[in-house]
C-alpha cells in the first residue's frame, strides 16, 4: 500500500468519524482518529491541515465541523460564502454612478471617484476572470487559504491591467469610440456578467467536490 493511498483512507476515515462521532473540538477528533490507526497526532494533524487546504474541511472557532454548502443558487447567493460576490457589484454599480454623477472639478470628493475607479478598472474585471476559471482555487501549490486570496489579487490585477486596454481597443473600431461614457459601462456590463458565471460555477464546483455522506 502507497503512502499517498494510506493518507487518502485516514482521510476518508477522517471525514467518516466526523460524521458518527461529531466531534466538538479538533483535540477530540486526533485523539479518535489515534485511536483507530495508531497514527502519531502529528501526522494526523498535517492531513487535517491538507485537508482544509483542499476544502474538504474548515475549521471553526468553536470546533471541527464540516460547513454545508448551500445547494440551490439562491441560497448560495445569500449566504457568507458568496459575500466577493456582492461586494464587487456594489463597488462595480457604486464606481459607474460616481463617475456619471461626480463633476471631475468637484474636490475633494473627486478623490473618491478617482480611487473607485482604479479599483474599477485595474482590478475588478481581471478578478471576475480569475474567479471564472478558477472558482476555488488558483492552479498555484499554496500554503493556505490566505495565500489563495493575495494570489488571486495578484492575478486579479495583472489581468485587468491587459483585459483593460483590450476593451478599450475594440471600442476603438466600434461606433462609439474610447470615450468615458462606454468605456465604463464595457467595463461595468463586463463585471457583472463575468461575476454572476463565477458565482455560478463556484456553487457548482463546491457541490461536485463536497464529500458525500
Amino acid at each position: 500500500m502507497t503512502q499517498n493511498q494510506t493518507k487518502d483512507e485516514v482521510k476518508k476515515r477522517i471525514l467518516e468519524t466526523i460524521g458518527t462521532a461529531k466531534p466538538a473540538t479538533t483535540k477530540q477528533l486526533v485523539a479518535l482518529i489515534q485511536e483507530q490507526t495508531a497514527l502519531p497526532k502529528e501526522k494526523i494533524a498535517n492531513i487535517l491541515l491538507e485537508m482544509e487546504n483542499e476544502n474538504s474541511l474548515q475549521f471553526v472557532k468553536q470546533g471541527l465541523q464540516e460547513q454545508p454548502t448551500p445547494q440551490s443558487t439562491k441560497e448560495y447567493l445569500f449566504s457568507e460564502k458568496a459575500t466577493w460576490y456582492w461586494t464587487v457589484i456594489i463597488l462595480a454599480i457604486a464606481t459607474s454612478v460616481a463617475v456619471f454623477a461626480i463633476p471631475e472639478d468637484s474636490y475633494p470628493i473627486v478623490y473618491l471617484r478617482i480611487v473607485l475607479a482604479s479599483v474599477f478598472a485595474l482590478f475588478l474585471p481581471g478578478f471576475t476572470l480569475i474567479k471564472v476559471l478558477f472558482p476555488t482555487k488558483v492552479p498555484i501549490q499554496l500554503n493556505s487559504e490566505n495565500m489563495d486570496s493575495i494570489e488571486r489579487i495578484a492575478l486579479g490585477l495583472g489581468t485587468s491591467l491587459a483585459l483593460t486596454p483590450l476593451i478599450a481597443l475594440v471600442l476603438n473600431y466600434t461606433p462609439w469610440g474610447i470615450r468615458l461614457i462606454p468605456l465604463t459601462l464595457s467595463l461595468l456590463i463586463f463585471t457583472l456578467v463575468f461575476a454572476s458565471v463565477a458565482v455560478f460555477r463556484e456553487l457548482q464546483a463546491k457541490v461536485t467536490l463536497r464529500p458525500q455522506e
